[in-house]
């Protein structure tokens, strides 16, 4: 039997400009009380952080009233856009400097300061590697694996799930091709988000609204390694890999799209 659990302390403060994102988590993180009886975090556990948090720390904030011109310093591409429709605001959907396909490029008002607006962190695996390297001086050499986290929406899919922004220690994809499934037939191309999956796991009790923007998840040490590796941005599928990056019209005319036979 295998189980997955995930815990998310209550109390973590509201974080300001300069501030150690480790050495203010930590405490919390060394008072989770598990099922088993045990206390704390162990190296093959995972710490999700909400990104907010880091931004916020990283002194990554501008003032509400630029949040346009915010927008377009972070965005690299745009990909869609939707003017006033009904009711709804208008929307731009954009490739940001992070490499990441997201509304407003990651710019947002939720859960910070009156008249501000958040930016992402400048670079996720940066600071999901900084976190990690101080909860390890802090944890007595313990290494836990690290995602910062991140809401986007989806093509195709309503509403928004939690994603890796960035990760430090984290085996961000599973590569099953070359295996099995279990009626015995070759996998050829199963290529399973897992980062974005240990995310969306931890989102169930951090929630945007309930005040824990740190969850830990145990109970995925395959997905832990002692290195830090390459990060998440290698989840970002942009370029020659992005399929949908055309509008339909123009992948028409590249001969990019064919008609049903």
């Amino acid at each position: 039997m295998s189980a997955l659990q995930v815990l998310a302390p209550d109390g973590v403060p509201t974080l300001t400009s300069g501030v150690d994102v480790a050495a203010v988590i930590v405490p919390f993180l060394a008072n989770l009380a598990w099922p088993d009886g045990s206390v704390g975090v162990r190296a093959d556990d995972v710490v999700v952080i909400s990104s907010k948090i880091v931004s916020k720390a990283e002194g990554r904030l501008a003032r509400a009233s630029e949040r346009e011109p915010t927008i377009n310093a972070e965005s690299v591409r745009v990909v869609a856009t939707r003017g006033y429709d009904d009711d709804r605001p208008p929307l731009r959907i954009v490739e940001n400097r992070q490499g990441v396909v997201m509304a407003a490029a990651g710019v947002d008002a939720s859960n910070t300061y009156p008249g501000t607006i958040l930016l992402l962190p400048e670079d996720p695996d940066a600071s999901a590697r900084r976190i990690r390297r101080g909860l390890a001086a802090r944890l007595g050499g313990v290494r836990p694996g690290v995602i910062l986290t991140d809401s986007a929406g989806r093509p195709w899919r309503a509403g928004v799930t939690d994603f890796a922004l960035g990760a430090a220690g984290i085996r961000v994809l599973a590569d099953h091709r070359g295996e099995v499934d279990n009626a015995g037939r070759p996998l050829e191309s199963t290529i399973v988000a897992l980062a974005d999956e240990i995310a969306a796991a931890a989102d169930l009790l951090k929630g945007p609204t309930g005040g824990r923007p740190v969850a830990v998840v145990r109970g995925v040490a395959d997905a832990v390694t002692h290195d830090d590796g390459p990060g998440a941005r290698g989840l970002n599928r942009t370029g020659p890999e992005d399929l949908f990056a055309l509008g339909t019209r123009e992948a028409w005319e590249l001969g990019r799209v064919r008609p049903l036979p």
